[in-house]
């Protein structure tokens, strides 16, 4: 798929994946001892963020200071089990294009042990440009996802 303006084209199927381990901490837990709902919108941010440092090679920082930002369009989370203060955490996050001008990040965090589900879900961002309009993605973010799709979809571990 071309992206106008751009001369650039991007692979509609290509897809880039990172897993993050985290600790629950104690702050995210509520009076039931169980993470407290609206933390796993803050944990799919966290894998994320780091997907796109690690795999990327750019912060969200950056992008921003080039005038390109990602603001959040959709989420939508499925809850599946308990995770409680202290548990290992494992948050696999894979991008793919949604569109010519969005970003859809898939989540699946489970115990890192026993891999039993917590939840699962995803989001759309859409790239906007520092007025908050719409902008199709820059040719140098186009580059940064084919380079890394050729590098290999090996996902780094990090805890």
């Amino acid at each position: 798929m071309q992206t106008e303006g751009t001369g650039q084209r991007h692979d509609p199927h290509q897809e880039l994946t990172d897993v993050l381990l985290l600790r629950v901490r104690y702050s995210e837990t509520d009076q039931m001892g169980t993470f407290y709902n609206s933390r796993a919108l803050e944990w799919f941010e966290c894998g994320r963020t780091e997907l796109m440092r690690r795999r990327l090679g750019r912060s969200y920082a950056t992008l921003e200071a080039a005038g390109v930002f990602l603001p959040l369009v959709e989420a939508h989370l499925e809850f599946q089990g308990p995770a409680r203060y202290d548990d290992l955490l494992r948050i696999e996050s894979t991008v793919s294009w949604s569109g010519r001008a969005q970003l859809r990040f898939r989540v699946r965090i489970t115990h890192a042990e026993t891999n039993r589900a917590v939840v699962q879900g995803y989001t759309l961002h859409a790239f906007v440009d520092r007025t908050g309009r719409p902008r199709r993605p820059p040719a140098s973010f186009l580059e940064l996802m084919a380079q890394a799709a050729t590098a290999g979809n090996v996902p780094a571990t990090k805890s």
